[in-house]
């Protein structure tokens, strides 16, 4: 090993040889294989990597029985079906397909050897081509080249297992536990990736876990805040545990670019797009559907962008291509085809009723947050002989519970409440002569009898709607309307006082500086946030009371996030703006804790909580009974304060005592220096300057003579 050099000696070895060390390209500096120099990687996944690219055993080796035996002539034409089939799934590597052959006839074995580049690539090789049906008579039979040695070893006689201790997994929910009942965030900035407290008591941030280079593209939470998932070129990997962030899982898939989780965390759903080797063709799509604990594809998807997409002016189908419905219980997964819409169940993975359901032109869907029911919506036809309409679909009866035509329609957007109780459908309309539009929105009643349908127009129905948004477990709704730069907002209720079933409008602001809302998790607070050209302007208002708590600003505000608990709220500026990085922390009535500046900030992003165990009844109950609730947590607030004020108290007199130190510092200076002030006074002792009469004196000095002979012409 060579001898370790400190960065002093490096320092001088350079200036001797004449090398400016800022000029050095450190990144394009690579070390032989196996080397450090005394120089230990913390990065596990280097190791990891490193072991892969020169493991010298077969583990990314598979064999495939059960092929055609075929004649030389046909040798080729079964090689390239062969190599077709597997290099979709993994990169092969150059002479890595052998087929043997019977030296005698020169006709194939009905067996061949498969190698990729990695273990990971075989594996999932094995896992999807184990079955595959190549015709009547062949079907694959796909082993792990170094399994073949452990079936040889399988003993004669049978042996009872192992009985192995029961060994408890890790609680993947223990951040839940926390004693000061605060919430976990994440950032990403420059290279780095850290999960944090929000410790609002103590006005900062407290750091849980930090990782450099922890992922290659962004992280995503899993709905219910369990895993934490990373993206990488060969695929995903989730994170979690008790004591700090192990990756629990791996999932194979080279080129992902795209991530979605299942609502109940069951499913997690990759994508990748790639290019055509025709330029002619469209990119080819590769979706897998992973079982998030065992690593297992259960389903994957594969074909051209086209069968992604949509029809009728709606071109491309936006992320996540696969859509989650029937709640927590991930039944059930659905994608929009051309003029249909494919819904799979979970328990086979297979289409219901093994047919997909056909809906002519249909454009959009969206899911229930809470039952198995989707909305759909299919615009007009013929040149507005057939109606636009919106439908509502259960399943997996494939029972239409209830259609809505609509007429002149230029535009449709579909909002579901977050318990699925209510749906508003914003229908942008055609005036009679087609020179411009107006607004309205049609209110299902979900879960009412025959599922009730209320109109809803604005005073001024030519408004613009700039931006609409439910309250959470709530019957509240908000809209943004009018022209900027200082449109209105208005509050209506599913509820209209003693009557339940007609929709009331509670009050419009005018004049707000807004074009995105923000409601709490738990309802009653919204923020009226101004992003872009608004600056940022943010507006904490109490729906309840119908007051504003606060107006304040986070200038170029790009990113406005509440906990999951409604109790704080985070702005960001992220790398869309290069000034001003970083993060705010504030209290939910809009007073500012704490900030955090940051560069190259790319993602704030709070943990997400699962549902409360507490029924309604005892949610309420407790609502009611706050005071009494309250009082332990009070007296925490009030030691938490206490330790702050003696904090502050300290600080104080630390600084204090700094200043009394200079002070004294000054005096002493002041004496050591008398005598030379009093010899600069020629000898008068006193220092006070009311003393002395100041008078003007003029010097004259010479300073040169020279003399010049000057000659005069007569």
């Amino acid at each position: 090993m060579a001898d370790v050099m400190s960065t002093e000696a490096i320092s001088a070895a350079a200036l001797r040889l004449g090398v400016d060390l800022d000029q050095i390209d450190w990144s394009s500096v690579h070390l032989p294989p196996g080397q450090t120099f005394g120089i230990e990687s913390e990065d596990e996944d280097l190791d990891e990597e490193a072991t892969l690219e020169f493991d010298a055993g077969f583990g990314n080796v598979i064999v495939v029985d059960n092929l055609p035996v075929v004649p030389r002539e046909k040798f080729d034409k079964l090689e390239g079906v062969v190599r077709k089939i597997y290099s979709q799934i993994g990169v092969i590597k150059e002479d890595g397909l052998w087929m043997p052959v019977n030296p005698d006839t020169y006709k194939t074995l009905g067996y061949c050897f498969v190698e990729y580049n990695t273990p990971q690539e075989a594996e999932l090789a094995k896992e999807k081509t184990n079955g595959y049906k190549l015709d009547r008579s062949h079907i694959f039979v796909v082993n792990m080249f170094d399994d073949i040695e452990k079936f040889l070893k399988v003993p004669d006689e049978w042996a009872p297992p192992e009985t192995k201790p029961y060994l408890p997994g890790e609680n993947l929910q223990h951040w839940l536990t926390d004693e000061k009942a605060r919430d976990q965030f994440l950032i990403r900035a420059g290279n780095d990736t850290e999960v944090l407290w929000n410790d609002a008591r103590q006005l900062k941030a407290e750091s849980v876990y930090k990782r450099p280079f922890w992922t290659e593209s962004y992280v995503q939470w899993s709905p219910l805040g369990t895993y934490l998932a990373t993206v990488h070129r060969q695929g995903a990997a989730v994170w979690g545990g008790a004591t700090g962030f192990n990756r629990l899982m791996r999932y194979a898939h080279p080129q992902v670019k795209f991530i979605d989780f299942s609502p109940g965390e069951k499913f997690l759903v990759t994508y990748s797009s790639h290019e055509p080797s025709n330029p002619r063709d469209t990119h080819r799509v590769v979706l897998n559907v992973f079982d998030v604990r065992t690593g297992k594809v259960m389903r994957d998807f594969k074909g051209n962008a086209d069968e992604f997409g949509g029809t009728g002016g709606f071109i491309g189908s936006p992320w996540p291509v696969f859509r989650w419905g029937g709640g927590k219980d991930d039944k059930y997964f659905a994608r929009m085809g051309n003029n249909v819409i494919s819904v799979y169940e979970t328990e086979t993975f297979a289409l219901i009723d093994k047919k997909s359901i056909k809906v002519e032109n249909v454009v959009d869907f969206c899911w229930s947050p809470t039952d198995p029911v989707f909305a759909l919506f299919v615009p007009e036809l013929g040149g507005g002989n057939q109606p636009a309409r919106v439908s509502l679909i259960q399943v997996p009866g494939k029972e239409e519970l209830r259609q809505k035509n609509l007429f002149s329609v230029s535009d449709c957007k579909m909002y579901w409440q977050s318990n699925g109780e209510y749906l508003a459908v914003k229908v942008d309309r055609y005036t009679k002569t087609k020179k411009s539009t107006y607004t309205g929105f049609e209110l299902f009643r979900i879960k009412e009898r025959d599922i009730p349908i209320e109109v809803l127009e604005l005073e001024n129905k030519n408004d613009k709607i700039i931006a609409f948004a439910w309250e959470p477990k709530g019957h509240r709704f908000a809209v943004i309307h009018g022209d900027s730069p200082r449109p209105d907002v208005s509050f209506y209720s599913m509820r209209s006082g003693h009557h339940t079933g007609r929709v009331s409008k509670l009050t419009t602001l005018k004049g707000k500086q807004a074009n995105a809302l923000y409601w709490s998790p738990s309802g009653r607070f919204i923020i009226l946030a101004g992003l872009k050209n608004f600056n940022g302007q943010l507006e904490f208002y109490n729906v309840d009371e119908l007051e504003t708590m606060a107006t304040t600003e986070h200038f170029m505000t790009t990113d406005v996030e509440w906990d999951p608990t409604g109790r704080y709220v985070a702005t960001a500026v992220t790398t869309v703006h290069e000034m001003e990085n970083g993060f705010n922390i504030w209290s939910f009535n809009g007073k500012l804790l704490y900030r955090v500046p940051k560069d190259q900030f790319w993602q704030f992003l709070w943990r997400p909580r699962p549902p409360s165990f507490l029924s309604p009844e005892k949610e309420e109950e407790i609502a009611k009974n706050l005071k009494k609730y309250s009082k332990k947590y009070e007296a925490e607030d009030q030691d938490v304060s206490l330790l702050l004020s003696e904090q502050d108290r300290e600080k104080r007199t630390m600084l204090k005592d700094r200043w009394n130190w200079w002070i004294n510092e000054w005096k002493r200076l002041h004496e050591e220096e008398k005598l030379l002030r009093q010899r600069l006074r020629d000898g008068e002792a006193s220092d006070e300057e009311e003393e002395y009469e100041a008078k003007e004196v003029e010097v004259e000095e010479l300073l040169d003579v020279s003399e010049e002979v000057l000659s005069f012409d007569e």
